[in-house]
């Protein structure tokens, strides 16, 4: 699985800030990574140099293999807190969606008693 970080003329994208971003995305992701290609994250400061509010915005857009891609954000006070917010929303997006890949292929793909497939 790649990441691949792009920040904003407001934000600095450090090694330190690119080493905890990828541990973070590895971590959440890690039981995906065999069907994730790339993670690209991008990362805002909303207000620039202005302080307050919910500024800093991180956008996570993961290559689901065989699928289109899937985006969340989140925004938060502070750029640690906007990575993990957006990571625990791609992390219950994508159990969503290979929650019901999964229950399709258990049920042979069979309507069920509403009629939906």
């Amino acid at each position: 699985m790649q990441i691949q970080l792009n920040t904003d003329n407001n934000l600095v994208g450090s090694e330190a800030l690119t080493a905890r971003l990828e541990a973070e995305v590895r971590s959440s992701l890690d039981r995906f990574a065999d069907r994730i290609t790339r993670v690209e994250v991008h990362l805002n400061d909303l207000n620039s140099d202005k302080s307050g509010g919910d500024d800093k915005r991180c956008m996570m857009e993961a290559r689901v293999a065989g699928r289109a891609p899937m985006s969340v954000d989140h925004h938060a006070p502070t750029v640690d807190l906007a990575i993990s917010g957006a990571s625990d929303k791609l992390v219950r997006a994508l159990d969503t969606v290979f929650g019901k890949l999964e229950a399709g292929r258990r049920s042979g793909g069979r309507p069920n008693d509403d009629g939906a497939v």
